[in-house]
């Protein structure tokens, strides 16, 4: 991995809590191994397998999440009327009302209404001001939105 992550204040907090959990985890991972290990044979110890692959992902992930953390750079909506990380955006499109915040690709969560600066929608809203019409070129077409409000 090479280059700058792009993060909110608000992703860079969510990416500190999970390494956080993990180290604690980390802990009870290695008593399930050390207890597994008392068990006996441990070419048929499926407890011990178990716990082997929880601390093999919880050690990749550590490794993963604090390789993020130090190559992230904070990024604060800077209060300009257009639209950057860290926007919310309301947009109007097909008779609907919509709304999205621009986050990195890292903190992405459609459901949640965070969408990647770098998706369809999140990139070709960055840049664009209040009143603006946006055409959208999706892997389904094109579509064409409004741009109602920035906060």
């Amino acid at each position: 991995m090479t280059g700058d992550i792009l993060l909110t204040s608000e992703g860079r907090e969510k990416i500190q809590n999970e390494l956080t959990n993990l180290k604690d985890r980390r802990r009870e991972v290695a008593d399930r191994i050390r207890t597994a290990r008392e068990y006996g044979d441990l070419s048929e110890n499926s407890e011990y397998e178990d716990a082997k692959n929880e601390q093999s992902f919880v050690e990749g992930r550590i490794l993963e999440l604090e390789e993020m953390l130090r190559r992230a750079r904070v990024v604060a909506k800077n209060g300009t009327d257009k639209v950057e990380m860290g926007s919310t955006v309301i947009l109007r499109m097909d008779g609907q009302t919509l709304e999205y915040t621009i986050v990195s690709s890292s903190e992405s969560d459609p459901v949640s209404g965070k969408i990647s600066s770098e998706s369809p929608i999140g990139f070709s809203l960055f840049g664009k001001t209040k009143g603006e019409t946006v055409e959208i070129s999706t892997p389904n077409g094109k579509m064409t939105c409004k741009i109602v409000s920035i906060k």
